[in-house]
């Protein structure tokens, strides 16, 4: 899905990305929707939103009337980011933070959602399907550093310090299809430790993938171990993010563009829900 730009009366300015915007872009968006009954992982609790107020329960002197929603949510539901409080190793957080001392109190007190930082950086479209030939990676297919190497040769850019390396399986795809999308029984395609080892070696800020668990997961195995997570937020402290839609990227030829995506700060948490996309020139 893409917005149309926006046109906006000429004007100066001597700040070059206010004038780059000013000038026109256009946004690509990398997510999907909220909505009740979505995919969600068996580890988590799941997404649901209902009308707590409709028009005509309460109408004003004047005819106004207003409606209101109710959402409930964990926060690893849908496209979102995880914090690094989300993984722990042999009783560690990143930086050797010890995860019981830090959940104390039902929150955490180190390395909760809220310092997840909002990224306005470059982004770069890893397309291991397209690499293929394929529109969709086989379900529990390991994605390597080499696949990664040749989506990057493909794309004429590698990733580097400070970028968002957003991984594309075709998975998304499947969205629709709530069994088939979260893979319990024939597996799902995702990053191996290697693959994630090479995106930590670039010095990424974090890597995305649009799947429900961004690794590999294999036939029948569930989600039972997740040692990219351990890799990437444990010992890199690179973000990870989940359930992007990278078909409109990928259907754009796009391959680095502006990427932008703003967490909630949710103080102690361990993920938030996102909203990233590419913006492009219009």
């Amino acid at each position: 899905m893409t917005t149309e730009p926006q046109a906006r009366p000429a004007r100066t300015t001597d700040d070059a990305l206010l004038a780059a915007v000013t000038a026109g872009v256009r946004l690509v968006e990398l997510g999907h929707p909220h909505f009740t009954g979505m995919p969600c992982s068996p580890n988590h609790p799941g997404f649901r939103m209902s009308l707590i107020r409709r028009h005509g329960d309460m109408v004003r002197p004047d005819g106004g009337s207003a409606a209101n929603e109710m959402i409930v949510t964990g926060g690893h539901v849908g496209t979102h980011v995880d914090a690094l409080s989300h993984v722990s190793h042999d009783g560690r957080l990143h930086g050797g933070v010890d995860a019981a001392a830090a959940q104390t109190g039902g929150r955490f007190s180190a390395l909760g959602a809220e310092h997840t930082p909002a990224l306005l950086t470059r982004g770069v479209l890893l397309d291991v399907a397209a690499v293929h030939g394929v529109d969709v990676l086989p379900a529990g297919y390991g994605v390597t550093a080499a696949d990664l190497a040749a989506a990057a040769e493909r794309a004429g850019v590698e990733p580097g310090p400070g970028d968002v390396a957003l991984v594309r399986t075709g998975w998304a795809r499947h969205f629709d299809d709530a069994t088939t999308y979260l893979g319990q029984a024939a597996g799902v395609p995702g990053a191996t430790t290697d693959a994630a080892e090479w995106l930590a070696a670039l010095q990424v800020v974090a890597t995305g993938s649009d799947t429900t668990a961004y690794e590999q997961i294999r036939p029948g195995n569930g989600h039972s171990v997740l040692p990219v997570h351990r890799v990437l937020l444990v010992d890199a402290g690179v973000y990870i993010i989940e359930h992007l839609n990278l078909e409109h990227a990928a259907a754009e030829g796009l391959t680095a563009f502006v990427f932008a995506m703003a967490p909630l700060r949710i103080v102690g948490g361990t993920g938030s829900p996102i909203r990233p996309f590419a913006a492009v020139a219009a």
